[in-house]
């Protein structure tokens, strides 16, 4: 694929299964019309947009960022990264090992952001305000790509299927929570039932729904077969071929589609320091 240029900026493709690097734009700037819809049908065909050397205050990030929808409110019941006691959660969040942060310095395996929520936040906006020396890069992966790369047997079984996502945030520290649903040990909260295979609202394109390691489980299937399907699929979607690996500098933005993304951390040293800010949009039921 070749950089493309607009009117305004310009767009390189990166030479993995997502991304593109946007150059000339200053998020501090306000966008007009033509620049807006070209960054949005960018962010639908690479999924993760990178825009680099950019200094910013949390509210600038939240302005550009509200471009493209409104913040994601989860319901006051439903716990997520940063939610306090009465359930608010800030519009720009601390994605940070600092004091007041919320992610500490272990890894994160794959996910998508607020799969356990009645709506999902249909895409984030990550700021970074100090990077690590050693580790700490996020990896993207290309949900689409996963789900066009499955056999047509596979496609056809799996089509019509939902998924019932339990909620992480209700486990207590430390606490290891089964995969895969196991009817021998009561749930925690409410699942929320979303299909397995998702219609992005505006590409029309399919992809697989899943994260890596949140407990779930397929309503329509029994507990040996529903785990034995999850078990392969993340086994195929979490692979390196539809994968993109970003090492983060101070001032970079990365903007991805929750519905057509999962990411993941790699683990750092917890003497270094990790500061980033997120804006996540909100989305709309998945259908």
């Amino acid at each position: 694929m070749s950089t493309t240029t607009t009117q305004s900026f310009t767009i390189t493709p990166l030479r993995y299964a997502l991304g593109a690097k946007i150059s000339g734009i200053d998020m501090n700037r306000p966008l007009t019309y033509t620049q807006w819809k070209q960054l949005q049908a960018a962010s639908n065909q690479y999924h993760v947009l990178i825009f680099q050397s950019q200094s910013l205050s949390d509210q600038s990030l939240f302005d550009f960022a509200t471009y493209f929808g409104d913040v994601f409110i989860p319901p006051a019941d439903v716990p997520v990264l940063a939610s306090d006691a009465q359930g608010n959660v800030p519009s720009v969040v601390p994605v940070s090992n600092k004091q007041g942060g919320h992610t500490g310095n272990v890894e994160l395996h794959p996910h998508i952001d607020h799969l356990w929520t009645p709506r999902p936040s249909k895409a984030s906006f990550l700021y970074a305000v100090q990077v690590t020396q050693d580790g700490g890069q996020t990896t993207w992966y290309n949900l689409q790509k996963a789900w066009e790369a499955l056999d047509t047997k596979t496609k056809k079984q799996i089509a019509a299927l939902s998924l019932v996502t339990y909620n992480p945030f209700l486990n207590e520290p430390g606490e290891q929570r089964p995969l895969y649903r196991d009817n021998n040990i009561p749930t925690k909260g409410k699942g929320y039932l979303h299909p397995l295979v998702l219609t992005h609202p505006e590409s029309g394109k399919s992809s697989l729904y899943l994260s890596a390691d949140t407990e779930v489980e397929i309503p329509e299937l029994d507990n040996v077969a529903g785990k034995a399907l999850i078990e392969r699929l993340r086994v195929h979607t979490f692979s390196p071929e539809f994968a993109y690996q970003h090492q983060w500098q101070v001032g970079d933005v990365v903007w991805w589609d929750n519905r057509s993304t999962a990411h993941a951390r790699s683990p750092f040293p917890s003497e270094q320091i990790r500061d980033l800010r997120r804006v996540s949009l909100a989305g709309s039921r998945p259908v």
